[in-house]
């Protein structure tokens, strides 16, 4: 938070505006996720002793782990929630396109730069079809349930319980499925909900291409959704890329650890590792016409657009009564004196006409009278 992601220090400005005095408080030292002294060691435990030697964040720690180590290469971990990070190289990438600018890595004499797109509801979707609408009994039964139908029946599944995040950034949306049909059955809406995590993740994708200027080849994938080969085809498909899931899926452990090696010596150097990307991997290609895809991201962000500002009404609602009375109120004192300009207007125009018309009967007789 108090770091300039340029320079790797701590930042003046930033400092000042958060009103920390560095000669009143001590700040840990900056250092890189791969370091042989300055984390400590273990204090208990047969491993007493044991120097830790890496220290990394778990998606940082899945992008090494995914062996992500050249610039345009991405991963994307399907958790709770989806993870994606893009390496942009040895200079920060300030997005444009609704993404953050974050160091992926820091290995060996210059830190590795990345953009990082983040998607709320992933396996959580699928929780809710479990737990909430009792479709299925356990999360691996999903795919089970999806491939009962051939496909999402036209159903759309916008995923946003809490409002959706990058590249969209809608705090206003609210979860909203569209399509319903009296032929719609459950597997309609297990196939919409895991389309909801992959056209998410294929929007943040876009916005990857579109920040960095250079095309993504491919997307390395982990993570608890990823063991659904339905999942990861519809990725493929609905992306255009092809998406790679390795046999080693404890990325974010296999991370840690190539951190903590490299400062120890294990390896000389990252070159020795970049082969290491997608061993044993499966590769699901994609498998439906470009035409074809435009049309499911053109009716997907349709219904983007239309699952907001629910919560600006729900607000409204909650705030209900007494509002609603004082409406009521002034609707009511309007409309009374609307109706008294009203009343002063037509006894106006009444006057008016009795006058005309007895000018007009004066006149009338002095014609008569001079003929």
């Amino acid at each position: 938070m108090f770091m300039n992601i340029h320079t790797l220090q701590y930042d003046d400005e930033l400092l000042d505006f958060f009103q920390i005095d560095q000669k009143n408080v001590t700040l840990p030292k900056i250092v890189p996720s791969s370091h042989p002294e300055a984390f400590g060691q273990l204090v208990g435990g047969i491993l007493k002793g044991t120097r830790i030697t890496g220290c990394v964040g778990d998606q940082s720690a899945a992008l090494v782990g995914q062996c992500a180590f050249n610039e345009g290469e991405a991963k994307n971990t399907y958790g709770t929630g989806c993870f994606l990070l893009y390496n942009v190289g040895s200079k920060p990438v300030i997005s444009k396109h609704g993404l953050l600018a974050t160091v992926g890595y820091h290995l060996g004499d210059k830190a590795t730069y990345a953009l990082e797109g983040s998607v709320a509801v992933a396996g959580s979707g699928v929780k809710f079809l479990e737990n909430n609408l009792k479709f299925i009994e356990k999360s691996s039964e999903i795919e089970k349930l999806a491939l009962t139908v051939p496909d999402n029946g036209g159903v759309v599944f916008v995923t946003a319980f809490s409002g959706l995040f990058a590249p969209y950034w809608i705090d206003d949306a609210k979860g909203t499925i569209f399509g319903i049909t009296a032929h719609t059955q459950r597997g309609h809406f297990a196939r919409a909900t895991l389309e909801a995590t992959c056209y998410q993740t294929a929007a943040i994708l876009a916005a990857m291409h579109a920040d960095s200027g250079k095309e993504l080849k491919n997307l390395a994938v982990d993570g608890g959704m990823s063991e659904s080969d339905l999942t990861m085809q519809t990725q493929a498909d609905v992306s255009g890329i092809p998406v790679e899931r390795p046999a080693m899926r404890e990325t974010t452990a296999l991370g840690a650890a190539i951190a903590a090696g490299l400062a120890v010596g294990a390896w000389e150097s990252l070159e020795e590792l970049r082969g290491w990307r997608g061993r044993g991997k499966r590769t699901f290609t994609p498998n439906i016409e470009a035409a074809q895809r435009k049309i499911g991201v053109r009716r997907w962000e349709k219904a983007v657009t239309m699952c907001r500002g629910w919560v600006e009404d729900d607000e409204a609602e909650e705030s209900g009564g007494e509002e609603e009375e004082d409406e009521d109120k002034a609707e009511e004192v309007q409309g009374k004196k609307e109706q008294e300009a009203a009343a002063s207007e037509a006894t106006k125009q009444v006057d008016a006409e009795r006058k005309t018309s007895e000018r007009a009967d004066e006149g009338g007789g002095e014609k008569t009278t001079s003929a």
